[in-house]
């Protein structure tokens, strides 16, 4: 059916590739990085356990929308890594004994201090990540909105009182601090994430410690310093919010470190694998949030005029680089031409470029790497004998200053075959590629969204109640994310975030989410003179 719609040609130019001539950092990032403080000549310093620091090997952070580069952050050597571990244990231990409605208050003062700057980390985000203006200021009003959170959750993270069948007995189920917990958060929201497990960490009585990826340091280095500073205002060690910038050999020498007893990690599938099973081989405890591969399906009846900018918004937004980005579209047959029709002309107004200017709807991809990867799925696509009906090709904006950026077009691909066993469905491609397949029956539909290994967000678009009970119910959609008449992406703060199958099944956010950064205990307490054994069990000595 989808054979008849064919793809409009686009202009495209083809990108100049390399390494660019070494340069004067442009204005529009020398800027940005003056109004955070961080200097745009010589290395940053990347590790911070109460002092900067950091002799290891430097990282270099380049812009994806022009390729310049930014600045080199200096790394841990593995001997500062031990030593800011052991620093972050020093401060649990002073840090667990102060009254939990104490922590809310510096949580609250550190919302304060970050809303001063939410322009300044907006731009910061796009500038070093790529996302869009919009987004990037969204991302940090997800961490101001944490703290709001956080602030009242110091006040009620209760245990439970539970009824006991001996006389004169109660049972309590308590909370208390875990211990340190390591954030290792990916490039696509280089500060949000971290701000999720700050803020239930820090409530919860945690020393927390980053390592940020190794592409998006600045965003790490910015956010450390102004909780600093709240912490050093207030003579609470800074090692209670630490940092540790730096590539593989930091990120398993945290993993395996037994002085974290949380590793919450954000990335791929195949890496968080491998964490899983460090931390586990370890008896540590770990929170893993990894791949999505999301799937929306429309009904016949769905809402168009709200489903197809909401899908266009989930399949485009960050360059398709949320781990709940759209791609996978179900379309139900009566409806499939002339949605496609819509969704290819949408695609077409589509404005790419500089994600620092107004209006700019899509970015860059993070990097070269990405931009391969788009290009493999659409070769992917193109040799099984599928269709690109919109974009497939990299894209070169007319501005001179980003023509080394990594800019690639949105695209829409028809696979010849709607099998999700297939790789070119059950594997993610973190590109703004949206595969299309139709179906008859809402049945079917849910079984190959159930069909992949992933199980983060979904969204099923449709008037009929009864699509809606049985889409959140038993024999319905399996992610961790099932939505209803809204997009896959843009989930909020107030319920848990994460995904099942391969996905992890971690959950940050709010919900109840907290409860995976304390340890709990079940204490049973006699009130009585007498010891009587559970379940009628006899044990006297006189008898």
């Amino acid at each position: 059916m989808l054979n008849s719609l064919r793809p409009v040609a686009r202009t495209h130019h083809s990108l100049r590739r390399g390494i660019p001539a070494a340069r004067a950092l442009s204005s529009r990032a020398s800027t940005i990085l003056s109004a955070l403080r961080i200097p745009a000549g010589g290395d940053v310093p990347g590790v911070y356990d109460g002092q900067w620091g950091g002799t290891g090997e430097p990282l270099v952070s380049l812009c994806p929308s022009t390729g310049e580069t930014l600045a080199r952050v200096t790394t841990a050597t593995p001997q500062e890594v031990q030593t800011a571990l052991e620093k972050s244990r020093q401060a649990y231990v002073s840090f667990r004994t102060m009254p939990a409605p104490r922590r809310g208050e510096i949580i609250r003062q550190i919302r304060e201090a970050l809303s001063t700057k939410i322009d300044a980390l907006g731009a910061l985000v796009s500038l070093e990540m790529g996302k869009i203006k919009t987004e990037g200021l969204g991302e940090v009003q997800e961490i101001v909105d944490i703290c709001d959170y956080a602030v009242g959750l110091s006040r009620m993270m209760n245990g439970s009182v539970i009824s006991s069948e001996r006389p004169g007995h109660s049972i309590l189920e308590v909370p208390n601090p875990l211990g340190v917990v390591a954030v290792l958060s990916a490039f696509n929201f280089p500060v949000a994430v971290y701000g999720w497990n700050l803020a239930l960490s820090m409530a919860a009585g945690n020393a927390t410690v980053w390592k940020p990826s190794p592409s998006t340091p600045l965003c790490a280095i910015a956010v450390t310093r102004i909780v600093a500073e709240v912490l050093e205002k207030n003579g609470i060690n800074g090692a209670v919010a630490g940092l540790i910038c730096g590539g593989k050999d930091v990120g398993e020498g945290i993993v395996k470190s037994p002085d974290v007893d949380m590793v919450s990690f954000t990335g791929s599938e195949a890496v968080g694998k491998i964490v899983g099973k460090a931390v586990q081989d370890r008896f540590g405890k770990s929170l893993l949030e990894l791949g999505g591969n999301n799937a929306a399906i429309v009904m016949p009846d769905a809402p168009m005029h709200i489903a197809l900018p909401s899908i266009l918004f989930s399949a485009v937004g960050t360059a398709g680089q949320r781990c709940t980005t759209t791609r996978r579209l179900y379309l139900h047959r009566s409806i499939a031409p002339s949605f496609i029709e819509r969704l290819q002309r949408a695609y077409e107004t589509v404005k790419i470029g500089d994600p620092l200017v107004a209006g700019t709807l899509l970015g860059p991809l993070h990097t070269q790497t990405a931009v391969q990867n788009y290009q493999a799925a659409i070769s992917a696509v193109r040799s099984a004998g599928g269709e690109i009906l919109a974009g497939g090709t990299l894209h070169t904006p007319a501005s001179a200053e980003l023509q080394n950026g990594n800019y690639v077009l949105p695209t829409i691909a028809v696979p010849a075959s709607s099998d999700p066993k297939q790789d070119i469905w059950s594997k993610e491609t973190f590109a703004p590629v949206l595969n299309v397949a139709v179906f008859d029956e809402l049945e079917e539909a849910i079984a190959m969204n159930n069909a992949v290994p992933q199980g983060l967000s979904s969204s099923l678009w449709t008037r009929d109640v009864r699509n809606v009970g049985k889409w959140i119910g038993p024999a319905g959609s399996d992610t961790g994310i099932v939505n209803v008449n809204a997009g896959t992406s843009g989930a909020e703060i107030g319920a848990a975030f994460g995904g099942n199958k391969s996905t992890g099944w971690g959950r940050e956010s709010g919900g109840d989410a907290w409860k995976q950064y304390v340890r709990w205990s079940a204490c049973t307490i006699n009130f009585t003179d007498e010891a009587p054994l559970a379940q009628g069990v006899s044990f006297d000595l006189d008898k």
